[in-house]
């Protein structure tokens, strides 16, 4: 099985790039599963892995390459939503056979993917987290093989309605775009980084006051993480307040979710199992 790493947002420096490869020569000897990384997987041009023309043609190529199994994103940052109304338009039966795997800012391009039908797209974990854990790798490998149910985020073993998974900026920006997905019926998991508390009730306002956000099943809200300094404090916690949101909205929550920018993000894959 091979299967194409292709970098749509920031920079991504070779020497990562050598490090996963060196994951899967030590982890996977006898071949049988290989990693292929888009040679503009490298390239740069200010904040971004490369001018828009350069991601957008990587993507594309490596989606409609039928000798490619599935589609890796090598990392996050920003910028794949520059590139998704040009790459959409160009993918052929090929692309829609493949699984694609990743999160952070590649739920722009896996929104995109999810709304035009195609059937095997997930959020989890990005080829530029197999270096940091092994268990992360596996996880991540094992679905983009298999699409192994024990990489699964827990509640879907018992949640039988469709879900998806975004980071909470990326949603709430891509809401009301050509990217919005059909999400009426979904449960919808949602995580962040590196955000103040103001900015994450902000935005959880802003998200479900969205007219696609008052159909769905419900929310679960995974780890909010490396939370910014609020002066004063915020005076609560991430919990309360996607709970408050949704209350106001008339959305139900529905507790936890095992997924976060670290080692333990685990696979939502879209739509119904």
């Amino acid at each position: 099985m091979k299967i194409g790493i292709v970098n749509a947002s920031s920079r991504f420096s070779r020497e990562r790039g050598e490090a996963v490869e060196a994951w899967f020569a030590a982890n996977v000897p006898d071949g049988s599963v290989k990693v292929v990384f888009h040679p503009a997987s490298f390239s740069k041009h200010g904040h971004f892995g490369g001018d828009d023309a350069t991601r957008a043609r990587a993507f594309v190529e490596f989606a409609n390459d039928p000798r490619l199994d599935a589609i890796w994103f090598a990392r996050g940052g920003y910028g794949s939503c520059r590139i998704a109304e040009a790459v959409l338009p160009q993918l052929t039966a090929a692309a829609r056979k493949k699984r694609y795997l990743g999160y952070s800012d590649a739920g722009s391009l896996l929104a995109g993917l999810y709304r035009a039908g195609f059937p095997h797209v997930a959020h989890g974990p990005m080829a530029s987290d197999a270096v940091r854990h092994d268990e992360t790798a596996w996880r991540a490998l094992n679905w983009l093989t298999s699409g192994d149910r024990g990489a699964w985020e827990p509640s879907l073993h018992l949640d039988p309605r469709p879900a998806v998974a975004f980071n909470l900026t990326i949603l709430d920006q891509l809401m009301g775009t050509y990217l919005e997905p059909d999400l009426a019926g979904h449960v919808v998991m949602l995580e962040e980084v590196s955000e103040a508390l103001y900015r994450v009730d902000r935005m959880m306002f802003h998200l479900t006051a969205q007219p696609g956000m008052k159909r769905v099943a419900g929310i679960r809200l995974g780890r909010v993480s490396d939370i910014t300094p609020n002066n004063p404090d915020f005076g609560l916690t991430p919990e309360q307040i996607v709970r408050y949101w949704c209350q106001r909205a008339g959305i139900p929550f529905l507790g936890a979710a095992d997924i976060g920018h670290d080692a333990a993000n685990k696979v939502v894959p879209f739509g119904p199992r």
